[in-house]
């Protein structure tokens, strides 16, 4: 049976089933669905666990052996198996649709691992298991999914929620629900009684996002082209993977062309739509004065380039060419300048 984690829950009064499928590419709902199930287990008796990792040098009979195997001081054990790839070959695949035909009541067996396909749901073996599993798929939330999560994050920790202030950790914390987690759990640390206004989350959200793409884009709406150079070596330094700066700067783009298309229309800009609050309005008017929709056009072409070229492996230096582009926001005229991408060899 297949339950979302925002779905799934276990009281006291749930019948726990002889294994759990979590596999996907956000990890953070995956934890914490694991975690949940630790907990009820333990409950129920389960009280010795056993962690296993399906890797090229994986033995399945060492599967078999901790099924049939429980301590002296154990009668219930969680027995958790990660399946990196999500694919247990067909070693695997035989030893798991033995055990789901032959179920044992003190034996939980959890499975987990990457993100799968149907290919994977439709083999025998996944089948089997799901006969007598819950299945939960983990994918990254967007929109108003994460928007939800993230209201509903705050009410556990006893935070009141409000649109602005969810809108801010979703715009900050996309893509990252562990970012978005430890954020909350700050804000509960500095304002205790769970009411921060939004000016107070506003500062303490861009205080730990000092040197992160965030503020660079601050920067490059302002036009500091010197200020800018040094973010980005400082991003550098710090690690940040180059395709995260190019996923801001492309986002980026996307919010101006659209304003800049709607001022072309006549039409008066609607800061709600595009999600710009107000303490960030006199940045993009800033830049709005300095850019056009002709320069607009050259740098989503600059950016496809880029883009395409990171993917393929094909960027000796990427941080010179991440320099480049930003330097086109604030706008310096390199037009005719070309990226020297460079094939690695």
């Amino acid at each position: 049976m297949q339950v979302y984690p925002n779905r799934f829950n276990i009281d006291a009064t749930s019948e726990l089933k002889p294994f759990y499928l979590f596999f996907g590419d956000e990890p953070q709902q995956k934890l914490e669905c694991i975690e949940l199930l630790r907990s009820a287990a333990l409950t129920r008796g389960f009280d010795e666990r056993q962690s296993l990792v399906a890797d090229g040098q994986f033995s399945w009979d060492t599967l078999i052996e901790a099924t049939q195997t429980l301590s002296l001081f154990s009668t219930r054990q969680i027995i958790e198996l990660e399946l990196p790839t999500g694919k247990p070959g067909a070693e695997g695949s035989k030893v798991l649709t033995s055990l789901a035909q032959q179920i044992n009541p003190d034996v939980l067996i959890v499975i987990h691992g990457g993100k799968i396909g149907k290919d994977v749901q439709n083999t025998k073996w996944f089948k089997a298991v799901d006969m007598h599993a819950i299945y939960v798929p983990c994918y990254p939330l967007e929109g108003n999914a994460l928007y939800q999560w993230i209201n509903n994050q705050m009410r556990l920790v006893g935070m009141q929620s409000s649109k602005q202030i969810s809108q801010l950790l979703v715009d900050y914390c996309e893509g990252n629900l562990l970012a978005a987690k430890q954020e909350i759990q700050k804000l509960i640390l500095l304002y205790p009684q769970g009411n921060p206004s939004f000016e107070q989350v506003e500062q303490a959200v861009v205080d730990q996002s000092r040197f992160t793409v965030f503020h660079l884009i601050d920067v490059l709406l302002s036009g500091d082209a010197q200020k800018a150079v040094k973010m980005l070596y400082r991003l550098e330094s710090e690690g940040v993977e180059p395709n995260i700066i190019v996923w801001a700067l492309t986002r980026e783009w996307q919010t101006l062309q659209g304003i800049l298309f709607d001022r072309q229309q006549g039409k008066t800009i609607n800061w709600n739509q595009y999600r710009i609050w107000k303490s960030r309005q006199s940045l993009y008017q800033s830049a709005l004065q300095r850019l056009s929709l002709e320069h607009m056009q050259v740098l989503q072409q600059k950016l496809a380039e880029f883009d395409g070229a990171i993917k393929q492996s094909q960027v000796v230096r990427p941080y010179i060419e991440l320099c480049h582009l930003c330097l086109l926001f604030v706008p310096y005229q390199l037009n005719n300048v070309p990226l020297d991408y460079g094939v690695l060899d």
